[in-house]
Order: structure tokens, then C-alpha cells, then sequence
């Protein structure tokens, strides 16, 4: 069974880095640029997803991309998936 995650995710330049919270999952990364911190945040929820699934974890549901929007009006807000096949979790 494939499980697919979307959630919102909160970018913002800090000094010289950008970084990233999915804050529905405290999760938090960055990158030295906006497309290697994406793809930090893809890789980081694809791999919390998939130990929530391997160890029966509750994942919490993610918020609307507009309330994310609305709460941070100022930083750039965009959807982060992570596709998981439950074969592949044995």
C-alpha cells in the first residue's frame, strides 16, 4: 500500500542559509540555498514518515496551506510530499 504525506512548509534566508520548518511535525532543516533546502525537507519528511509507518508512530495531520500562509505571512510557505511503499518498510 503506498501512503502519500503533504504538508506545508515554512522557508525562510537566516543570515547565510535558508531554513525550513514543517511545523505540523516540528521538523527543521536547512540548506545553503532554497533548492538544496527543499530537497533537505523532502528527504527529512520522507524519512520521519517512514519510521512513523515502521514503528506504528502517530503522524500528526497537516495543517491547511493557508493557515500556514496566514501565520506566516512573511516567509515563503510551499508543499513538501513524501511518497511511502509499505512493502519496502519490512
Amino acid at each position: 500500500m503506498l501512503h502519500h504525506y503533504i504538508y506545508p512548509a515554512v522557508f525562510f534566508k537566516l543570515d547565510n542559509e535558508y531554513k525550513v520548518l514543517i511545523p505540523d511535525l516540528n521538523l527543521t532543516t536547512e540548506g545553503n540555498s532554497i533548492e538544496e533546502a527543499f530537497l533537505f525537507a523532502k528527504d527529512y519528511l520522507r524519512a520521519y514518515c517512514t519510521y512513523a509507518l515502521k514503528f506504528d508512530m502517530e503522524v500528526n495531520f497537516p495543517s491547511k496551506f493557508e493557515d500556514t500562509q496566514k501565520q506566516n505571512p512573511k516567509n515563503t510557505i510551499l508543499l513538501l510530499d513524501a511518497l511511502i511503499d509499505d512493502k519496502k518498510l519490512k
